[in-house]
């Protein structure tokens, strides 16, 4: 089993999962436990500059430049440790099914929780490779410790491996990208990367230039609860005003029916009563103006209810979280350039498309540090049917110290792509 595929399986039985409601940065104390043992391994592998930032839960570190290239730019590789607050993380029992078949697996036999190709048809582009699954119970975390992996296997090799060429190389490991808090209390001048690539994509070559413009959204809507005997024209049911207000947005802007640049309103959860309801949404669009007005409609629905019901009955709020990296990225052309060009040596054809999503990426960006997105090879995220490809994992590695070695020299041969 290769180095990266070591590690990966056993980061995911390390539960890092966010949380939403935690007022702390990191929302979860249990994520330092893999933020200690990845500055553990870095100091064991002989990385250099380790820094554990035990207050916030970042993890930054160096391998340093080879002899001669101490003064090319610097490129860094970032990833994040928490899994997402969709699917528990507790316990994951990762397994690898060898040379899949292209068929349906069962992943849980007792519980009959079955990985079905007609719900998930993109798998069968992985018929003869080796899928590392879950008991169908929890997620697995290829978001993001397929990229965590693929970096620290990368900066192993490197380090083990002096005659490869390359400039000093940051590594930046984040606590909650999750619930959109990952850059938080990043330290971008600490970090000192004239520009990253973050390892948190989907299948292996896959190049993301583009994020969401995205924005956090809440609705409050206040209610008067009566005996229902005697509720006649007295009673506000909050929760039925709720419902009013989730009609009132576009039905099809809708994550359920968009796709490619399309944008949405999410409800995420809701909440309530008769007397209280609370509703928590997320906005998105890749179009600035076009999420600007989705955000102005947000609030007007709100006002609309309360020209009917009275004033007070409803109560929006919106916050943008993040925005789209299109325009920070596109005077550095050359970070998708050379990552295509490395994904075509490694026999990959490279597809460069729009998250449909956020990365740690999309605000350090608008920080002063340009990061484009990386395929780390798992699919499926934040799912019980969450799944990651032996074979795309390795390749990842491969790309990344074929970057390294790339950034470490003024000609632009082709690199040979390094056995791990």
């Amino acid at each position: 089993m290769s180095k990266t595929i070591d590690y990966f399986m056993q980061y995911v039985k390390i539960d890092t999962q966010s949380s939403e409601t935690a007022d702390t940065t990191p929302s979860t104390d249990k994520q330092h436990h893999l933020a200690e043992l990845l500055a553990s391994q870095l100091t064991g592998m002989g990385a250099s500059e380790i820094t554990y930032d035990k207050e916030h839960c970042y993890v930054y570190a160096s391998v340093p430049a080879s002899e001669g290239c101490e003064n090319l730019p610097v490129l860094g590789f970032i990833a994040h440790m928490d899994t997402s607050p969709a699917v528990s993380g507790r316990e994951v029992k990762p397994r690898i099914v060898e040379n899949y078949d292209g068929g349906d697996i069962v992943l849980n036999e007792a519980e009959q929780i079955v990985f079905r190709v007609s719900d998930f048809p993109e798998a069968a582009k992985y018929r003869g490779k080796d899928l590392i699954v879950t008991d169908g119970t929890t997620l697995l975390g290829a978001d993001d410790k397929a990229g965590i992996s693929e970096i620290m296997a990368a900066c192993e090799y490197l380090l083990r491996h002096p005659e490869i060429k390359h400039g000093k190389i940051r590594i930046g490991f984040t606590p909650d990208e999750e619930i959109g808090a990952g850059t938080d209390y990043f330290d971008v001048k600490l970090f000192g990367a004239d520009y990253a690539y973050t390892v948190d994509g989907g299948a292996a070559g896959e190049i993301e230039n583009e994020t969401f413009n995205a924005a956090s959204a809440k609705l409050v809507v206040l209610g008067r609860s009566v005996h229902p005997g005697s509720a006649k024209g007295r009673m506000i049911n909050s929760m039925l005003i709720a419902y009013e207000f989730q009609n009132l947005l576009p039905v099809f802007e809708n994550p359920m029916y968009t796709e490619g640049y399309e944008g949405f309103f999410h409800l995420c959860s809701i909440q309530g009563d008769v007397e209280k309801t609370t509703a928590e949404y997320i906005i998105r669009d890749h179009d600035k103006e076009l999420f600007e007005h989705k955000k102005q409609m947000f609030l007007q629905c709100a006002d609309f209810l309360n020209r009917k019901y009275g004033e007070g009955t409803a109560a929006a709020e919106v916050k943008d979280s993040y925005y789209n990296m299109k325009e920070v990225l596109e005077p550095y052309g050359h970070l998708i350039d050379n990552a295509c060009e490395v994904l075509r040596e490694l026999g990959e054809e490279p597809r460069i498309s729009p998250i449909r999503g956020g990365t740690d990426g999309a605000r350090l960006g608008f920080m002063g540090l340009p990061c484009p997105n990386l395929g780390t090879g798992g699919e499926n995220f934040h799912s019980r049917y969450e799944y990651a490809c032996v074979q795309s994992m390795a390749k990842v590695t491969q790309l990344l110290v074929m970057l390294a070695e790339r950034y470490g020299s003024v000609k632009k041969e082709a690199n040979t792509p390094p056995e791990l």
